[in-house]
Order: structure tokens, then sequence, then C-alpha cells
């Protein structure tokens, strides 16, 4: 299977005359496949299917409201391929039709399986149960990281974003900064936007990535997944004066830390800085559920 190579405009969004910050809209790449899922299961998706051809599956982890989940369920959808998401939170397993990360990855085909959250952190007993009952299933890690990811991300980087002294990701499990550091410039400063709480993510990027430690700034603002009223303000801020929507969980977060760092004096002066839009829009909705039940300011989607 071959993926379309999809030109992603680098917007400009004008801050004063020493620093220059750049947005590149990996959100655009596909309606449902946004960002950097899209790149990290290219090679993933295209290894598997040069070696199975018969009853194909795919198989991945994800929370309820995951980008991930939604974006590999999409991917089976156009490929016509099964797919099944293993879900973290038993509790939600009679109230999944209220999700709407889930009810839409249902809708693309995708079947579920509930396990406790006890189950879940054991990834690899978990792992091991279903390659036993689905051996000839693809099994992509939660958030679509390993090395195959890391080989996807190069795409993400071009001729144009050669020229930028800062690149910048939000950091999930990790599989995108690592893809960025490995193949990007050797002058080039790269910086990760912790948006989960996670000691273990510095040593686990270094063997994804094959580089020293990479600098990873917190922009979790009290937890992964936690949305302030400060985050909703910032986005919808940021909405309106660029044209660019944000979700609430990883983007959003990280340009909101990257306008805290230049109001601080971080960056040099002069620099050219590039942030990486990962999408994770489809979060919105559900999001914004949330919000409505708090009585909270909805974010623009």
């Amino acid at each position: 299977m071959k993926l379309p190579e999809i030109e992603i405009p680098i917007t400009e969004i004008p801050l004063n005359k020493n620093i220059r910050l750049f947005i590149k809209r990996e959100d655009l790449i596909h309606p449902e496949i946004s960002g950097n899922k899209y790149w990290k299961l290219f090679y993933n998706i295209n290894h598997y299917l040069d070696l199975q051809t018969s009853n194909p599956l795919l198989i991945t982890f994800g929370g309820a409201f995951s980008n991930h989940i939604s974006a590999v369920a999409a991917l089976g959808k156009s490929l016509g391929i099964k797919t099944l998401g293993i879900i973290r939170g038993e509790e939600i397993s009679n109230k999944w039709q209220q999700n709407p990360t889930l009810s839409h990855a249902q809708k693309n085909g995708m079947d579920f399986r509930f396990v406790t959250r006890t189950e879940y952190r054991d990834k690899p007993s978990l792992t091991k149960t279903f390659e036993i009952a689905f051996p000839n299933a693809l099994i992509i890690p939660e958030g679509g990281s390993n090395f195959l990811a890391v080989e996807g991300v190069k795409h993400m980087l071009d001729e144009r974003t050669k020229s930028f002294d800062y690149l910048c990701t939000a950091v999930g499990t990790g599989g995108t900064v690592a893809g960025i550091s490995k193949f990007s410039e050797k002058n080039q400063k790269i910086l990760g936007f912790k948006v989960v709480d996670d000691s273990s993510l510095g040593k686990r990027i270094s063997e994804l990535s094959g580089k020293d430690q990479i600098p990873l700034l917190d922009a979790h603002f009290g937890g992964y997944g936690k949305i302030t009223d400060e985050n909703i303000r910032f986005i919808n801020w940021f909405s309106n004066e660029f044209g660019i929507p944000l979700d609430p969980i990883y983007t959003g977060k990280m340009m909101q830390r990257i306008f805290e760092l230049m109001d601080e004096g971080f960056f040099s002066q002069g620099s050219k800085i590039l942030a990486f839009h990962t999408g994770g829009l489809q979060g919105i909705e559900g999001a914004n559920e949330m919000l409505r039940k708090q009585g909270r300011t909805l974010i623009i989607e």
C-alpha cells in the first residue's frame, strides 16, 4: 500500500522582530488519520501488509478519547482491514456509545475489548495475550510509538524545516519527538513538551532515537487529559487570532508553553521556531461534552 504524499503548509505566526514562530499543519494531512498518527502508522502498516495477505487484523491500545484509537480505526476502514481496540477502563464497557471517539471508531468498523486499568498497565502481559489469541495480527503499541513509527516521522521533516533553529512537538508516548530528533539537522535544537507526567519518557525516547537525552519540558498543566480554564482561554484566543484550531491535550498545551517561554526569554534572539501541529482535533468534541457538564467555557471546534 502506498499512502499519498501531501504538502503541509507552514504558517507563520507574527510575534516580534527578534523571534519568529511557525506551525507546520500536520493536522491537515488526512481528515481522520491526523497529524503524526499518519506517519507513525505509515511503515508499520506497509511492512505488515508486505508480509500478511490473508485475514489481516490491526490491534492496538488506548484510552476512551484516544487519537490513536480513532486513527487506527479510520486506517482499517480505508484499507478494508478489521481493527480491534483494547480500551483502558472496564467501567466504560456499558456506556461507550456515549463517547464520541469510540462511537466514531465503531462506525469505522473497530471492535473493542475493555480491560481493567490494572490489566492495562501491564502492557507486556496484555500484548502477549493478544499475540497468542491472534497470531496473524499486527499489534501496534499505545500511541503507535515503535522503531517503524520513528522512521515514518522523518517525513514530517523536509527542505523547508532545515532552516529552523528550534523544532517543537508535544510528547505523549515519545515516538514523534524521537523521530524528529533522529532525522533533524545537527545544528537544530529539539524541544519535547511533555503532556504526561512520566519519568520514564526520557529513556524511552533515547532508545527509539539513538540520541542522547532530548530536552523535555513539562506541559501537562496538572496531568494528562486535564484541561484548565487557562488552557481553554489560550486555545480559543489562538483560534480567533490565527484561524488555527488546537486540541486541548497535545498541541494546545505545547503552544501555550511556547508562548510562556517566549515571554520568559527562553529562546535565543533572532530564533526561528517551528512547532508541529500533530492533530488530535477529534478529541475536542469529547472534551466539550465534559466541559458542558461542568458548566465551563467550551473549546472552539
